[in-house]
């Protein structure tokens, strides 16, 4: 038997990429009931950070690798959250584990573009 076991509607025929980008989305989902301007807010899910510089000084950085980032608004482009998928799915065993840990880096950095600290934001932030 050739072709995909299961028909694309069905979650099983998700690649690990479209499962990362929904938990990316049920997290704005979350936040956008308290926080209706997030809607002005683009989120992003890229694989991993890119190396800033081109040297060994910049491939082997003491510095842990992120796990999401911000991009300010400017220039009639709207502002950026952005969470990286590799480094996520490296530090968690599994989906729940996944989704705690996304909706913890969107919290954070949504907090850092308002100006806000993370428990104003989502007032469970931290209580896992």
């Amino acid at each position: 038997m050739r072709g995909p076991i299961a028909p694309p509607q069905v979650p099983l025929a998700a690649s690990r990429a479209e499962v990362f980008a929904d938990l990316v989305q049920d997290s704005v989902d979350r936040l956008e009931r308290r926080w209706p301007q997030l809607a002005d807010i683009d989120f992003l899910v890229l694989e991993a950070p890119r190396l800033e510089g081109r040297g060994e000084q910049a491939a082997w950085s003491d510095e842990a690798v992120p796990l999401g980032g911000t991009v300010p608004a400017r220039e009639g482009r709207p502002a950026r959250v952005v969470v990286y998928r590799r480094p996520v799915e490296i530090r968690t065993k599994g989906r729940d584990e996944r989704a705690a840990l996304v909706h913890e880096i969107v919290v954070e950095q949504v907090a850092e573009l308002l100006g806000l600290t993370p428990e104003t934001v989502d007032p469970r932030y931290g209580e896992d």
